[in-house]
C-alpha cells in the first residue's frame, strides 16, 4: 500500500469528493484508510464505568483506499506514486507528476 499514516490525500469519489485531509490510520489487509473529517458517522455508546453518561459520539469510518489519491501540497495537485531507490539505497516514494519525494507519512 503506497498510502501511509500522516500523508495528505484528496478524496476523488463519493460524498466527500474534493476534500483534502490527512490520513489518520491505514489498514492494508482490508485496503481501507481513515481520513480526518471524512465519512463521519454517529456511534452510540453504552454507559460504562469510565463513561457513566454514555451518549452519541461522532467518529471517522474507514473508506476504500482506491477513493483517495496522494496530494502534493507544492504542486497543489493529486498524483500517483512510484517507488524509487535513492543514492543511499533506501526506498522512497516519489510523485509521478512532479518527481518530488513524498514528505510525511509514518511507516
Amino acid at each position: 500500500m503506497k498510502i501511509k499514516t500522516g500523508d495528505t490525500v484528496k478524496v476523488i469519489s463519493g460524498h466527500y469528493k474534493g476534500t483534502v485531509a490527512e490520513v489518520k490510520a491505514v489498514n492494508p489487509k482490508t485496503n481501507k484508510v481513515i481520513v480526518e473529517g471524512v465519512n463521519v458517522v454517529k456511534k452510540t455508546l453504552k454507559p460504562t464505568q469510565q463513561n457513566p453518561e454514555g451518549g452519541i459520539v461522532e467518529k471517522e469510518a474507514p473508506i476504500d483506499a482506491s477513493n483517495v489519491m496522494l496530494y502534493d501540497k507544492k504542486a497543489k495537485a493529486v498524483s500517483r506514486v512510484s517507488i524509487k531507490v535513492d543514492d543511499k539505497g533506501k526506498k522512497v516514494r516519489v510523485y509521478k507528476k512532479s518527481g518530488a519525494e513524498v514528505k510525511g507519512g509514518k511507516k
